[in-house]
């Protein structure tokens, strides 16, 4: 199941063919609307945005929404000795 992107109200990825290969991409921020954006999307004062390339090869942001999953808390196993571990 994929989840639907996001792109980030706001921010503009650019590719400047003339910048040197250790720069990815120019970013163009609209203030006002990033600003909206991050209010709309935050989690606890964050957000995580990807820079992407697209099929078409133009870079593009999207919001990042992976949420870890609750794990189960681990089970102490009782008496355990194993002789293989150097500690």
């Amino acid at each position: 199941m994929s989840e639907e992107t996001v792109f980030v109200d706001g921010m503009i990825c650019k590719k400047n063919e003339k910048a040197p290969d250790f720069v990815l991409c120019d970013l163009s921020i609209k203030c006002k609307d990033l600003v909206n954006f991050m209010k709309e999307n935050h989690k606890d004062g964050w957000i995580n945005v990807d820079i992407k390339m697209s099929r078409a090869g133009k870079p593009y942001a999207s919001l990042n929404t992976w949420q870890p999953t609750k794990a189960a808390k681990p089970v102490p196993v009782e008496d355990f000795e194993d002789e293989t571990i150097p500690f």
